[in-house]
């Protein structure tokens, strides 16, 4: 009767665990928001947008939330790389995003309405900081509901 017990309980841990982490998205390869050399980490995480971002460190969030203009796009951006958020229109114009203007921004997909919108994304040194800036991700992009 015990055995059965321990089997039972082992098997709500495991159910309650697995669920847990399906909740948190992959961090493989994503940076921390400040810190854009460090590893982001789940334990340092904070709400933003309806999602969340995640830093390397403490420290990393209380930064952020001092100036959060400063780091908007970079969160932004971990937002779509971790699928907290998900491309809706150009986040430049608005409109239908193309799939053939597709390009890859920091390991992130993002795709345009048209190759004038794709070749101001190419030729932007701060791809990020570009199609990532509030007013774009505003007009592109759109974080899903768990």
């Amino acid at each position: 009767m015990k055995a059965r017990m321990w089997i039972a309980m082992a098997a709500v841990v495991a159910l309650f665990t697995t669920a847990v982490i399906a909740d948190d998205p992959s961090l493989e390869g994503v940076k921390c928001v400040v810190n854009a050399k460090a590893p982001a980490k789940a334990t340092n995480a904070v709400d933003y947008k309806g999602g969340k971002v995640y830093f390397c460190c403490q420290n990393c969030p209380k930064a952020f939330e001092k100036d959060t203009a400063k780091f908007a796009a970079s969160a932004n951006h971990q937002l779509v790389a971790t699928g907290q958020a998900k491309q809706v229109k150009c986040p430049f114009s608005g409109g239908p995003a193309k799939e053939a203007t597709a390009i890859d921004v920091n390991g992130v997909k993002v795709a345009f309405c048209c190759e004038n919108c794709q070749g101001k994304a190419k030729e932007s040194s701060e791809q990020v900081e570009l199609i990532f800036n509030d007013k774009a991700f505003e007009k592109g992009f759109e974080v899903t509901k768990k």
